[in-house]
């Protein structure tokens, strides 16, 4: 999973801009990991410090950040402290290494030693080199890079506010660093300067992730920086858990309390959007579910209705689905991709084929994620120009898999499947959104095709239901429909 997936996976799943630092600093170093004078308790009691603060801290926050200054300062124990904390990190949060790396001449082997061998999943760099310091850092797939543009002390200001207002140097630097690499590359560190600053950098880059560096006043503050660095989709900004409160006697508590306090800010923030509206979870499940949320904005976004419906099989349900909704939600759209995405991945093919028309917006966005290539079969042959059956480029013998909405018969499934093999292609596997769960896996099976799907009707059933979403009857109708 590249970081920027990973990134947004862990905002949605632990609902957090977090991130919390991880830095041994001696000076900051709670009381009650002291237990001695010498190097070696020193050590000993930074890595506890450490390792708690993770443990207490991995269900509040979307990243780590670590600072590679701190570990270096310790020599080398500080490095072997450096492995041992990323070791004991969650394998599904990301990890941002804070080197404000600056060397043109060893970049190209610090940036193998942290992605290669450290295996972090973004670095802070200084780009004053430009371009030629930054690409040695892009060139490793699924890795990230935040690019100091504008910081805090005031004395920076004669450098990033030079010549003037009109364009400032740190402005002129975020729209050179635009160019550098894609927004799944390349984000902006920002230190908790004005929020003017803020708005003016989120303007020229509103599409990529900003780290943001020390903190904020108050509330009043906070809700500013918000309004100031926020996406149009209600996250792309990176906030810290002040050191204060990780070196507190129950960092959990009062991260949980910060997280809920920034995510109403954020609702504030977003409830004037015209483009886009934030969805946050109403409710709290004792387990842990990886789709629950998204279950629950289907349901909440109108896409999961109630009343007797005519089915494209010819089928009557008590219920229908109606996906053509997501493309105007941004927020679940992109988790839906995330969705497919981490089942195709995985699976041998050539090439993404979209079943006209429901899944065509979500075979593109395939294709753009993936980065492979995307045909379809048409519902009927061009009855003018080439009259082709196949849209798109492709080679008989190519493996294909195939994308589709919700498998209820699997009939439209099959024949686009058909229509493919017709022009000489294979298929093997393909892909839904949603099961009906009526067997039509087994069916596929026995046609020689290999059925995978993101959800199941009764796991959609039971997580409304646990939600209070639908009551009795309503889970009943599901049931008796699958």
């Amino acid at each position: 999973m590249n970081f920027f997936d990973k990134l947004l996976y862990a905002i949605e799943r632990n609902q957090s801009l977090l991130y919390a630092g991880l830095d041994p600093d001696p000076e900051t170093l709670p009381q009650r990991y002291h237990t001695g004078t010498d190097s070696d308790h020193l050590l000993t009691g930074l890595r506890d410090w450490l390792q708690d603060s993770i443990a207490q801290t991995a269900g509040f926050v979307c990243a780590y950040k670590l600072t590679l200054g701190f570990y270096q300062a310790l020599g080398v124990p500080g490095l072997e402290l450096l492995q041992q904390t990323l070791a004991a990190i969650p394998a599904l949060i990301p990890v941002i290494l804070d080197a404000k790396h600056s060397d043109l001449n060893t970049s190209t082997v610090f940036a193998r030693t942290v992605f290669q061998e450290w295996g972090v999943d973004a670095c802070t760099l200084s780009p004053y080199a430009g371009l030629d310091q930054v690409a040695p850092f892009l060139v490793y797939p699924g890795k990230a890079v935040f690019v100091l543009c504008a910081t805090a002390n005031s004395s920076a200001a004669e450098l990033q506010e030079y010549p003037g207002q009109e364009l400032p140097f740190y402005l002129h630097l975020v729209q050179a660093a635009k160019t550098w690499g894609t927004p799944e590359q390349l984000g902006l560190e920002v230190g908790a300067a004005t929020p003017e600053i803020l708005a003016r950098i989120r303007g020229e880059v509103p599409e990529r992730p900003i780290l943001l560096e020390g903190g904020w006043r108050d509330d009043r503050d906070l809700a500013k920086m918000l309004g100031a660095g926020l996406n149009a989709y209600g996250d792309g900004l990176l906030l810290p858990a002040p050191p204060h409160l990780l070196a507190s006697e129950q960092p959990a508590e009062e991260l949980r309390a910060l997280r809920d306090t920034i995510n109403e800010e954020r609702f504030k923030v977003m409830e004037g959007s015209p483009t886009c509206d934030l969805w946050l979870p109403d409710v709290c499940f004792l387990q842990h579910s990886a789709h629950r949320d998204l279950i629950l904005q289907l349901y909440d976004i109108g896409c999961i209705t109630f009343g007797e419906h005519v089915q494209a099989s010819g089928a009557i349900f008590p219920y229908y689905i109606d996906l053509r909704k997501i493309i105007s939600q941004p927020q679940i759209f992109h988790q839906i991709l995330s969705a497919y995405a981490e089942i195709i991945q995985h699976l041998e093919f050539d090439r993404i084929a979209g079943i006209p028309y429901g899944s065509l917006p979500t075979a593109t966005g395939l294709a753009l994620r993936l980065k492979r290539p995307m045909i379809f079969p048409r519902k009927e042959a061009k009855a003018y120009g080439s009259g082709r059956v196949i849209e798109g480029n492709f080679h008989p013998g190519e493996k294909i898999v195939v994308v589709d909405d919700i498998l209820i018969s699997g009939k439209s499934a099959m024949e686009g499947a058909e229509k493919l093999q017709s022009a000489g292609l294979k298929v093997e596997d393909i892909v839904v959104f949603i099961d009906h769960e009526k067997g039509v896996k087994d069916r596929l099976h026995e046609k020689g095709y290999r059925a995978h799907s993101v959800l199941g009707i009764s796991e959609i059933a039971e997580t409304l239901h646990q939600a209070g979403r639908i009551d009795s009857e309503q889970f009943r109708m599901f049931a008796d429909a699958h």
